[in-house]
């Protein structure tokens, strides 16, 4: 089914995607392993890191915006090699920390600004603009590469994190992102890509127009909630296994289980858009987050930890291919980068708030019960908006 869904032509491109997102995936969720060892050697609360990644989350999502608009517009190798140039920087400098301050700008302003524009958006406009037939399956698969990244990455740093300390873990990945500089200026073309089929790039609605209909609005709310989640659970779900006396190790690889899952969840989404539609991957994905988020506020013991991150992690990618998909059936392709960055970048603000919420929580309430009843409520509401997705707007 791959293989006919992806020809060899377009394989190149999907293959630059999934490496791009394999490190840059695995990059941003590094600060969830090393919140715990890095509040306590310093004494510092966890809203502290919590509020860093709260900032992350924003200034990347203001970057994702960004980075479609320019995707549109001009060269993707000059967006997404000077994305991880500066990415690798501003994570390196994280082994240097002190004082809270200085995550807030090395991690919440410099890697943010890098990870976000080396990101999942334009990633997601060269592969759209090389399969208009496949984009579900192709997107699924360059989207895997963060999956199996947040897998492998996270599973090494986990290793580096008990054998050198966190600050090592930062100097490890600042090194992986900078190698990564290289490979791009010499794979990606020079030129943006798809600028020889400009008729069906230029079809579509107008960003104005786009923001009238109440289409997009709903899928902006499905997004940000999705994000509200998503970010809560990757920042925190270490230190939660780590709180139910858990052992290090094995709460370390909780975010690489969440991966690997994760990969399954990517690909079934991509066939399933394909085939049918992405609305009903979409309340799959929301089913499963309502069941599992009532099941640990009953449980906490360490199954009941482990196979939360296991079935979270299967729905934790399913609706980021369907983003370019959603956008596209909607709206077109004239504004996709804009547009699908836009939800994108709602999505990781709303990220940002949960990472932060949970933190802020937890320092009040001296465990998650509160975020995780939130969070079954968001999967709730987000079931309810996604029927409403099912009548697509005439462009």
């Amino acid at each position: 089914m791959i293989g006919r869904s992806i020809s060899r032509s377009g394989f190149a491109i999907v293959a630059i995607g999934f490496i791009i997102l394999f490190v840059t995936g695995g990059s941003r969720h590094a600060i969830g392993l090393v919140l715990k060892p890095m509040a306590e050697e310093f004494g510092w609360e966890r809203s502290a890191l919590g509020g860093a990644v709260a900032l992350f989350l924003f200034v990347s999502a203001l970057c994702m915006f960004f980075a479609g608009h320019l995707a549109d517009r001009v060269s993707l190798k000059t967006i997404l090699g000077g994305g991880l140039f500066v990415s690798a920087i501003g994570i390196g400098l994280m082994s240097v920390v002190s004082e809270p301050w200085h995550a807030f700008v090395f991690y919440g302003v410099a890697f943010a600004i890098g990870n976000g524009v080396a990101s999942i958006t334009p990633v997601g406009v060269m592969i759209s603009r090389h399969f208009p037939d496949k984009v579900g399956m192709a997107n699924s698969i360059a989207i895997s590469g963060m999956g199996l990244g947040q897998l492998i990455i996270i599973a090494a740093l986990a290793f580096v994190l008990i054998s050198l300390g966190w600050r090592s873990v930062f100097v490890w990945l600042g090194l992986v992102n900078l190698a990564l500089v290289p490979f791009i200026l010499c794979a990606v073309a020079g030129k943006s890509a798809g600028s020889s089929t400009d008729k069906p790039i230029l079809a579509g609605t107008s960003i104005r127009h786009a923001f009238k209909t109440k289409h997009l609005w709903m899928l902006l709310a499905i997004y940000g909630l999705c994000g509200f989640q998503d970010f809560f659970a990757s920042t925190h779900v270490v230190a939660f296994a780590l709180d139910q006396d858990m052992a290090p190790l094995l709460a370390g690889n909780l975010l690489g289980v969440m991966g690997l899952a994760g990969l399954v969840g990517v690909i079934a989404a991509g066939a399933w858009s394909d085939r049918f539609t992405p609305v009903g991957a979409t309340i799959i994905c929301f089913v499963v987050r309502t069941v599992i988020f009532a099941m640990v506020l009953i449980s906490k013991d360490p199954v009941a930890v482990t196979a939360f991150a296991i079935l979270y992690g299967f729905t934790y990618w399913i609706t980021a291919p369907l983003t370019v998909v959603f956008v596209r059936d909607a709206f077109g392709m004239k504004n996709l980068g804009a547009l699908s960055g836009f939800v994108t970048m709602v999505h990781h603000m709303c990220g940002g708030i949960g990472a932060w919420a949970g933190a802020r929580m937890f320092d009040t309430d001296g465990n998650y019960d509160g975020p995780f009843a939130i969070m079954l409520g968001c999967s709730v509401a987000a079931i309810l908006l996604s029927f409403g997705l099912r009548a697509v707007p005439q462009q």
